[in-house]
């Protein structure tokens, strides 16, 4: 497995767990390329037809929390959807990670795409993306847990248990692989990375939950909606690992375009969402799984608030260089 050790100052926290419950209101601003006049962080679409894109082909990257060949033939039904309402062709873009996601984007490459939980603020801020939906539950319900899991047979059964050992986290743009535990174990637990334990870096949550399950880490950090799936799909046992640790409710990934495609091209990938029909689809198959029935409205101002206050607490500076 390629680990990367994780600095100390990279778990720094700004201040008390009081913060990821919606006490203050983290810092965010646009890279100044992009502009906000109504005021809902996002980034305007361009008012000039010069700086519009409307490109024939459409493309389409679901966030790496897995390994891209899964979910390939997941989006399948999706994207003849999407392509039926826009008249677009449509390619899925099989990301390997957060980074060539956010890449693509800003370089022009990537339309319409998912990006995970903790990706949302830097992409929005960085690469114009404006994010519209999310996937929820039949009752309107939505979100997922951060869990620290430890192998299924180990005698931890608190997150003190692991003073002292390694702790696995997925990638730094990851709000339950890194961001979320970042600042809860400093925050509530007072452990410092490279003191208190070894902290490293998997590269996925099916990476960390595959590896906690074999006895590769002693623990990880990760998201149990993917945990869910990967059980129901008999990727990984029940029983193979267990929880030492659940965290509050967060927004799961969020969907949305670049902000400089036309208007009316916007609109009608938001309908093709929003229009989708999930019952029989393949996306039901798999995110049904973890409960997810249909898409909803989103508000990155809003919904994404308590992300952005777990930015600010971790010491997260949206860089676009």
């Amino acid at each position: 497995m390629n680990l990367r050790k994780l600095s100390a100052h990279a778990f720094a926290t700004a201040g008390a767990l009081a913060l990821l419950i919606g006490t203050a209101q983290a810092q965010f601003a646009l890279d100044s390329r992009f502009t906000d006049s109504d005021g809902d962080l996002l980034a305007d679409i361009p008012t000039e037809a010069s700086e519009l894109v409307d490109p024939d082909t459409l493309v389409f990257a679901y966030t790496p929390v897995e390994d891209p060949a899964v979910y390939a033939g997941v989006w399948e039904g999706f994207l003849e959807h999407l392509s039926e309402v826009t008249g677009k062709d449509v390619q899925f873009f099989p990301v390997q990670s957060n980074a060539a996601q956010l890449e693509a984007m800003r370089a022009g490459r990537l339309h319409i795409s998912g990006f995970n939980t903790g990706a949302n603020p830097i992409a929005v801020a960085c690469a114009g993306f404006r994010p519209f939906a999310m996937m929820a539950a039949k009752d309107g319900s939505f979100g997922y847990e951060m869990e620290i899991i430890v192998p299924g047979d180990s005698e931890a059964t608190e997150v003190e248990d692991l003073r002292g050992g390694q702790i696995a986290f997925t990638q730094e743009t990851s709000n339950s692989g890194f961001k979320a535990p970042s600042a809860i174990l400093a925050s509530e637990f007072d452990m410092t990375a490279g003191e208190d334990f070894e902290p490293v870096f998997s590269g996925s949550h099916d990476t960390s939950i595959l590896g906690v399950a074999n006895n590769d880490y002693p623990a990880a950090a990760i998201a149990n909606s993917v945990k869910t799936r990967m059980v129901e799909r008999g990727a990984v046992e029940a029983d193979a690992t267990k929880v030492v640790y659940t965290s509050q409710t967060f927004p799961t990934t969020g969907y949305g375009t670049v902000y400089n495609l036309t208007p009316e091209l916007q609109e009608k990938i938001r309908e093709a969402f929003m229009s989708f029909p999930w019952e029989g689809s393949k996306l039901a198959e798999e995110f049904g799984k973890s409960g997810e029935e249909q898409f909803i409205e989103i508000s990155f101002k809003d919904d994404w608030s308590v992300i952005r206050q777990i930015d600010e607490a971790n010491g997260v500076s949206y860089s676009c260089q």
